[in-house]
C-alpha cells in the first residue's frame, strides 16, 4: 500500500521562481562583436593604393566621368518629352560603375530633376579628374616638354628636373587621382539610386552634399584657373 501510494503521488509543481533560468548565450568580452565587424571590413593597404591606377574599375569610373555630363545634358530634353531619361542614366551607372538600381517603373519628374541637379557635380567631377590626369601626363612626360631646365625644380640637369617633376608631380597624382574619382563616382551613384531608384531614403541629404561638394570644388578651382 505504501509502495502504491509512492508511485501514484503527483510530481511536485515548480513555481516560476523555482524554475531553472534559461541558458544564456556565451558572450565574449565587451566590444568583441565590433572588433569582428572591423575585421570583416575591407582595409586599404599600400598594395591597393599602388594597384588602383591600373585596375579596370578605375578606367570604367573615368569613362563614367567623361560621359556623365554630356549624357545628363542630353537627358534633359528627353525627360521633358517623357522619354526614357531614367533608364538611360541607370544603364550608364550599371555598365560603368556596377550600380544596380531597380527600375521603379515611371520616374516622371525625378528623371528631369536628376539630370539638372547632378549637372554641377558632373561638371566639377569631370573638370577635377581631367586636371589631375593632365598633371600626371605633363609631369611624367616632362622631358618631352623640352626647354631650359636651369631654372626648373631639380635642375639644372634634365635628369634632376625629371626626377622632381616625375616623382613629386606625376607619381603622386597618379596614386591620388583614382581615389578622387572614386569619391566623385560614389556620390554620383548615390544620386542615381535616390532619384532614379525605388528607395528615396536620404535623397535630400545626398542632394545637399552633392551641391555642397560642387560649390566647394568650384571655389577651390578659381586660384588654379588664374594660374593657367
Amino acid at each position: 500500500m505504501d509502495l502504491a501510494q509512492r508511485h501514484s503521488a503527483p510530481a511536485p509543481v515548480r513555481t516560476p521562481a523555482q524554475a531553472p533560468a534559461p541558458a544564456r548565450p556565451v558572450v565574449g568580452p565587451v566590444g568583441s562583436d565590433q572588433h569582428a565587424t572591423h575585421r570583416g571590413a575591407p582595409r586599404v593597404g599600400w598594395r591597393d593604393i599602388l594597384r588602383e591606377p591600373f585596375r579596370a574599375g578605375t578606367w570604367l569610373r573615368l569613362a563614367y566621368l567623361l560621359l556623365a555630363l554630356p549624357v545628363g545634358i542630353l537627358c534633359v530634353p528627353i525627360a521633358l518629352v517623357a522619354g526614357p531619361a531614367g533608364r538611360i542614366q541607370r544603364g550608364l551607372a550599371r555598365r560603368l560603375l556596377g550600380v544596380e538600381v531597380p527600375d521603379p517603373g515611371r520616374t516622371g519628374p525625378l528623371a528631369l530633376a536628376h539630370a539638372v541637379i547632378s549637372m554641377p557635380l558632373n561638371l566639377i567631377a569631370l573638370t577635377a579628374s581631367g586636371y589631375f590626369w593632365t598633371v600626371v601626363v605633363m609631369n611624367v612626360a616632362y622631358p618631352l616638354r623640352g626647354g631650359d631646365t636651369s631654372q626648373s625644380w631639380g635642375g639644372p640637369t634634365m635628369a634632376g628636373a625629371w626626377a622632381v617633376h616625375g616623382i613629386g608631380g606625376g607619381l603622386s597624382f597618379l596614386l591620388i587621382t583614382p581615389w578622387v574619382m572614386k569619391g566623385f563616382t560614389a556620390l554620383q551613384a548615390r544620386l542615381v539610386k535616390g532619384f532614379l531608384g525605388a528607395d528615396r531614403t536620404g535623397l535630400l541629404k545626398t542632394t545637399g552634399i552633392a551641391l555642397a561638394v560642387a560649390a566647394v570644388c568650384a571655389l577651390l578651382s578659381i586660384p588654379v584657373i588664374h594660374q593657367l
